[in-house]
């Protein structure tokens, strides 16, 4: 599908692009390269590509975040003009069929669908669902409700998460427990999704759940659509007329920077915890993401620092196919196939260079679909 790709906010097609060059332009390129190199000073570095094991926040924790603040941002800019139709029924569509493919596309990326083993597909459990999930609730908040009415719901939901971890306790479960087998959370996506929860499997009849495997999806979903809307919220801002653009930066910037000073207040009884999606992290990465949509906003749209970034929206204006190339297409034969001979003179570096070359081409095909403007959009 060829769309246009004039009258668009800039600043979020560059700030999306960052957000994919990191994911899937370097992720896989600075593990290997840590790899090769192997030295603690290096691997200390390796912090800005690794998630927290649990309590806590690093920048590589912002990238799932910002997916989906982004995706809140562009809900008032494209669905503004159906607010006052008395007949939605083409909008509700349009909603219903983004949210299904996200959800079948999360599913291929993550839930194993491609496989097509019935026994090993998981439900739940990719950042593209969490972004159908929260798009679904916020749309329709957005066409129905109040600015205010969605601030009010954001906060309740908030309280709602933190509410149920602390105050109810099943099985052992809950009361107030954060720790990685005792939160509510955890019960929750054990019981609902069971065998179809990612990493799980029956073993002799029963379900097993794997160490490893922290994320929480079922109750996470209230912030899930938390943080949507702060997007929207930013989307609100963005949009609005008569205000100059050095008042939405300022606005923007002054409220990052309280949601990220409240999110690590309320942490010290709340905790910042990523994997179970707490309040307490989704005011903290949310207050993030309102400080670089501030920064991008002015650098790109406001001062005009265009010919140094378009390059990024290579990525941001082909954001799904970016991350379905990268979580579904291994291009790595590819690199072995034209460069197998250098791997006994690169040594450990050879597959830090397949991992470059995986990367290039993901983005030459992108880059392609750049220049004959052909954007897939969902």
């Amino acid at each position: 599908m060829k769309s246009s790709i004039s009258q668009r906010l800039e600043s979020l097609d560059v700030l999306r692009g960052f957000d994919l060059l990191l994911l899937v332009g370097l992720e896989s390129v600075m593990h290997h390269l840590s790899e090769a190199i192997n030295t603690p000073s290096f691997h200390s570095f390796m912090w800005c590509f690794s998630h927290v094991s649990w309590e806590g926040f690093s920048t590589w924790d912002l990238v799932m975040p910002l997916f989906m603040f982004m995706s809140g941002i562009t809900i008032p800019f494209a669905l503004s003009r159906y607010k006052q139709e008395a007949n939605k029924v083409l909008v509700y569509k349009r909603i219903l069929k983004r949210v299904v493919l996200l959800w079948i596309f999360g599913m291929m990326c993550q839930g194993n669908l491609l496989a097509l083993n019935p026994e090993r597909i998981y439900f739940y459990s990719n950042t593209l669902q969490t972004i159908a999930v929260g798009y679904l609730i916020s749309a329709l908040l957005f066409l129905h409700t109040s600015i205010k009415t969605q601030v009010i719901l954001a906060i309740a939901m908030l309280l709602g998460f933190w509410g149920a971890m602390e105050l109810i306790t099943i099985q052992g479960y809950g009361g107030g427990n954060y720790t990685p087998d005792g939160n509510l959370a955890e019960w929750i996506d054990r019981t609902i999704l069971g065998r179809f929860r990612d990493g799980a499997s029956v073993v002799n009849g029963e379900v097993q759940f794997p160490d490893w495997y922290r994320y929480t999806w079922i109750l996470s979903s209230l912030n899930f659509v938390v943080t949507v809307l702060t997007g929207v919220f930013a989307g609100y801002i963005i949009k609005a007329k008569g205000w100059m653009p050095k008042q939405k930066v300022a606005y923007l910037l002054i409220i990052g920077a309280s949601m990220v000073a409240m999110g690590w207040i309320w942490g010290i009884w709340h905790p910042v915890i990523k994997k179970i999606w707490t309040s307490s992290m989704v005011l903290v990465s949310s207050g993030y993401c309102f400080l670089l949509m501030g920064l991008f906003y002015y650098l790109i749209d406001y001062k005009g620092w265009k010919q140094h970034t378009s390059w990024l929206k290579v990525y941001g204006m082909n954001s799904i196919t970016a991350y379905m190339l990268a979580m579904c297409v291994n291009f790595s034969c590819i690199g072995h196939s034209l460069f197998h001979g250098l791997e006994q003179f690169m040594g450990d570096y050879y597959q830090t260079w397949i991992a470059v070359v995986n990367a290039v081409i993901i983005y030459g095909i992108l880059g392609i679909m750049y220049q004959k403007k052909i954007f897939l959009k969902v």
